[in-house]
């Protein structure tokens, strides 16, 4: 590092006075010939293994090419050529050992869909995983294989917090599947919002070397700690130009306790809150001295942070200290806060500074779910419904303020057609639709035509289905 601050300052100085010969600097002792990577290495690729996944996938003989009509004429009509065929999908991604008993963190994303895990440690044992815990949400997977009497290799979970733009980093994994390979860079960024691969868009940015095959794979410091799971690249052809993204070791930590728990699913802090960026055109009429924070859209009356004094309008800016720059920092800081924790949080309103101690909570069920698989003639049937609490909308997604009748779940039937997951169903027929039991009402009513308004993603959608 030396030799580059060097060599750097005389660049400097070559602009600034004109030209002059750089000197080059020679390594003074032996030590200095030696500096490397490898002790780092050593320590932490052990726990770094790699994940095969085999899933089964449906797709027609033929594609679109058997479909044609033309050649249905000459070939027959008795789906024989375009008959959907089940064939073995291999994928291959990485993982962290974080438990010397074999808990082992990937991402959601290399293990979705899979019936059968394998788990291929360094040293070239196979091993059979089960899934302890998936969420898609965090894009995060927790694994666990069975090693009698042995504790494996593994990593200790490092804080990211501490991650300072420019730290030097090592990532891990099996890209391509060329097997185990080490790459080295720093630490570009922190934060970074609009990567889109998860709920939470709260990345580090790398420039070590992430290419396909590495998801799932170690980020550690120079300590030798997991500080994140590499998740994600920025690539216009498929490999690696520099812009890889990993999944913070804080939030790697809040799953992994879930795991270890006996969780099947993580329960998550709930603020009962819409919020967005603040614009410079916002900050400026709520006479900020500049964009920061998250502005309040929407508070729901069970909202802990309405019941700690916050109202519509009021301006995030820190969760326990720590600095909020956007609405997405608010959510990945308020998942990463345990349920029963008292945080202080500081707003802005009308230009005063406050602050204010809030109770994290779950989101609460407000009215029984009455989660009902729909039946009968009529466009529903095979649309499983429940009625909206705020967990209910939390799990799918919806805003804290969504009330009505939610499509939780499409399986066979007419509703696959036309309904998708997260679907409010707000009239039938001329009725408005505030419960399951309205619903089941309005649909059982021996319609021939159906005219049905959904809300869509904040979409108002209508359709008239004949019976």
């Amino acid at each position: 590092m030396r030799f580059i601050a060097g060599l750097v300052s005389v660049l400097v100085l070559a602009v600034c006075v004109g030209p002059v010969e750089a000197e080059q600097l020679v390594p003074k002792s032996v030590a200095q010939l030696q500096l490397s990577y490898s002790p780092v290495v050593k320590r932490t690729a052990p726990a770094v293994v790699n994940v095969f996944t085999q899933r089964m996938v449906r797709s027609s003989g033929g594609g679109s090419f058997f479909d044609d009509p033309f050649f249905r004429r000459f070939f027959g009509d008795d789906g024989s050529f375009g008959r959907p065929r089940e064939r073995v999908q291999n994928s291959l991604g990485s993982g962290v050992i974080v438990d010397p008993a074999g808990l082992i963190v990937t991402n959601h994303h290399v293990i979705a869909g899979g019936t059968d895990i394998k788990v291929v440690l360094a040293d070239k044992r196979e091993f059979e995983a089960r899934i302890l815990l998936k969420d898609e949400r965090t894009d995060l997977a927790v694994l666990k294989i069975d090693v009698p009497d042995e504790e494996l290799p593994s990593l200790r979970l490092g804080d990211s917090e501490a991650l300072e733009v420019g730290d030097l980093v090592l990532a891990i994994g099996n890209p391509f599947g060329v097997g185990q390979t080490v790459t080295n860079g720093i630490v570009s960024a922190l934060a970074r919002t609009r990567v889109g691969v998860s709920d939470y868009q709260f990345f580090i940015q790398t420039d070590a070397a992430i290419n396909p095959g590495n998801s799932g794979g170690a980020l550690v410091n120079m300590a030798g700690e997991l500080i994140g799971i590499n998740t994600a690249i920025f690539s216009r052809g498929g490999g690696s130009i520099g812009i890889g993204f990993a999944i913070p070791s804080n939030m790697v930590k809040t799953v992994v306790a879930s795991a270890e728990s006996g969780s099947a699913a993580i329960q998550r802090p709930w603020l009962g809150v819409d919020v967005q960026d603040v614009t410079p055109e916002i900050a400026d009429s709520l006479g900020m001295a500049r964009p920061e924070g998250a502005l309040i859209v929407n508070l729901h009356p069970d909202s802990p942070l309405a019941k700690a004094g916050l109202q519509r309008g009021d301006v995030i800016l820190a969760l326990e200290g720590k600095p909020i720059e956007s609405a997405q920092e608010l959510g990945y800081r308020a998942a990463t806060t345990p349920i029963g924790a008292t945080t202080i949080v500081e707003y802005e309103r009308r230009g005063n500074r406050r602050e204010t101690q809030v109770t994290m909570v779950a989101a609460p069920e407000t009215v029984e779910r009455a989660e009902t698989a729909v039946e009968g003639q009529n466009p529903l049937n095979g649309a499983v419904v429940a009625n909206l609490s705020p967990a209910v909308a939390d799990e799918l997604r919806l805003s804290a303020e969504t009330t009505g009748v939610a499509v939780v779940n499409v399986g066979p039937g007419p509703a696959r057609r036309f309904f998708r997951r997260g679907d409010i169903v707000m009239n039938v027929n001329g009725t408005d639709i505030d419960s399951v039991e309205t619903l089941l009402a309005a649909l059982g009513d021996g319609s021939i035509v159906w005219r049905i308004a959904i809300n869509r993603g904040g979409r108002l959608l209508k359709f008239a289905i004949s019976g």
